[in-house]
């Protein structure tokens, strides 16, 4: 879990051929920004997405108009923003997909959302590890406003700077100070995916095999640096902490 645009497509690319189950519906088609795919089940996808329109509101049509473009609509909620403290009710209907998915071991699940929805699945988790990717906030604030231009289902929806280093800094508030606290959990700089001691973390931490190949540098995209808020420079130490990663 973590962010999208911090990486967590490449760290799920890199155990894609571990042989866990993924889903019965994974997607692994490329797109303009992730070419080999995002490895993220439509169902997984779909439960999550159900679960945060509880707490997340959509745009609203007046007059044929759509307004609040700020706000997410359906499939778009990986971008939502949750203040930590909010309560995401289960909802009946999904328990039995959700006891599905998580009985079919070992598995791996990809979604973003998890920084938000993971007290709902945890009751169905056994044996269950946590990995959480990151990367400098402003480069994932840069990327996230990057594919609402390019990506097509994105294009409703209207955010800035600021609102996209919010999205940041509301799920990584919510694994820091909510989820962390149960389980084992292995803390991933983007960077550190690249090199062969993060690949073998990797490996040790959740005992599957990694494709050594998959990530490439050359996919990496470069940003300019922008100054971000204190609260996200924060949290950006404590997570570079927790993944023994050296900014210097």
């Amino acid at each position: 879990m973590g962010s999208g645009r911090s990486g967590t497509s490449m760290t799920a690319g890199i155990l894609a051929q571990s042989g866990y189950f993924q889903g019965n519906y994974v997607l692994n088609k490329g797109r303009i920004n992730n070419p080999f795919g995002n490895f993220e089940d439509q169902e997984v996808n779909f439960i999550n997405e159900q679960l945060l329109s509880q707490v997340i509101p959509g745009p609203v049509m007046v007059n044929g108009v759509l307004t609040h473009r700020d706000r997410p609509s359906d499939m778009q909620r990986w971008v939502g923003r949750v203040p930590v403290g909010t309560v995401i009710p289960p909802i009946m209907t999904y328990a039995e997909n959700i006891k599905n998915l998580t009985s079919k071991q070992p598995f791996y699940f990809k979604d973003p959302r998890f920084s938000y929805t993971l007290p709902v699945w945890r009751p169905y988790l056994k044996n269950t590890v946590y990995v959480c990717v990151f990367r400098n906030p402003h480069k994932t604030a840069q990327s996230i406003l990057k594919q609402i231009v390019d990506a097509p289902y994105m294009n409703s929806m209207e955010m800035d700077f600021d609102m996209a280093m919010d999205v940041w800094v509301k799920m990584y508030s919510h694994i820091l100070e909510t989820h962390r606290h149960e389980g084992e959990w292995l803390f991933l700089h983007y960077d550190q995916a690249l090199t062969d001691d993060g690949l073998d973390k990797l490996s040790a931490f959740t005992g599957a095999s990694v494709n050594r190949d998959f990530p490439l540098k050359s996919l990496r995209r470069n940003y300019h640096d922008q100054p971000v808020p204190e609260e996200a420079a924060a949290i950006y130490a404590q997570l570079c902490e927790l993944a023994e990663f050296n900014t210097a």
